[in-house]
């Protein structure tokens, strides 16, 4: 089995444990702060099994009916899980407002505050793990995950705090409010995963330090050719797509053209990992004046 589906299905495993944990919490507290905690590891859960469906899909082959592959099946997943979360903190709030009129003392506070914790310790590992992982395997869909993890530890160390100052004061409408602004944390959460999955759906050129680090590579390894010109790229789920124009002198045969752009992709795919490469070959009056030139 294949990495990143051995890391997604222990996400849906360590999402399910989790919510067992901070659900427990809830019950025996009766906190409305705990319970909106408890309602984002819902989320949790149901993005984890989003993004295993999507990773599944993402592997695919290309076909004729996607002669590009599927990799952006993860971007699908990302948004959904921002949507979740979206969902979940309105959901929140709506339990929030009723509490706040009608403040309760909780049963087992500390008992209660000690399982959630130990759930957000657990949560805290495998957000690291996926951030990491999620990078090296260039998944989109496990980045996400890890990212929406780690915002819920930071919440639910909000949440303890909350708590425990309504335990030590005895105001225990600080409960819902710490419910209201977990909602508001997670929404602003939701929103920026969103925002990040549709600028990739829409074919976002990759970062410009990864740009550089191509227009570098060009330059390096194209001698023999006059310019390279009109470089685009893109990410879909872990592939990046990269295309541009390779001008060559107008007698150079194609045995030579194809040997230079052989040496580009080849180096290209040395320095990106899933890299798929199109390379136009042209003759010398298609250059233009704002192209990458040729090093020696």
């Amino acid at each position: 089995m294949a990495p990143v589906l051995k890391i997604a299905i222990g996400s849906l495993v360590i999402g399910a444990a989790v919510f067992g944990l901070k659900l427990l919490a809830w019950a025996l507290t009766g906190s409305v702060a705990l319970l909106s905690d408890a309602l984002e590891s819902v989320v949790n859960l149901a993005a984890a099994l989003a993004a295993l469906i999507a990773i599944q899909v993402a592997r695919q082959p290309a076909d004729d009916n996607h002669p590009f592959g599927h990799h952006k099946a993860e971007y699908f997943s990302a948004v959904l899980e921002g949507v979740l979360i979206v969902i979940a903190a309105f959901v929140i709030l709506n339990e929030a407002w009723g509490a706040l009129f009608t403040p309760r003392a909780m049963q087992a506070p500390l008992l209660g505050l000690l399982i959630n914790g130990g759930a957000s310790v657990i949560n805290a590992i495998w957000a690291a793990v996926l951030l990491r992982q999620g990078a090296r395997l260039r998944s989109p869909a496990l980045v996400a995950d890890g990212k929406h993890l780690w915002a819920d530890v930071v919440t639910s160390a909000g949440v303890a705090v909350g708590v425990g100052l309504a335990l030590v004061t005895g105001w225990w409408v600080l409960d819902p409010i710490m419910a209201a602004l977990v909602a508001v944390n997670i929404l602003w959460s939701g929103q920026k995963l969103i925002r990040a999955s549709l600028s990739s759906l829409m074919d976002e050129a990759i970062p410009e330090s990864e740009l550089q680090d191509i227009r570098d590579i060009i330059s390096a390894q194209a001698q023999g050719a006059a310019q390279a010109h009109d470089l685009r790229t893109r990410h879909a789920g872990r592939a990046t797509f990269v295309e541009f124009h390779l001008v060559v002198p107008g007698q150079m045969s194609v045995f030579d053209a194809h040997e230079i752009c052989d040496r580009i992709e080849a180096a290209i795919k040395a320095a990106i990992s899933d890299a798929r490469i199109t390379i136009h070959v042209e003759p010398e009056h298609k250059s233009k004046s704002d192209g990458i030139m040729v090093l020696g």
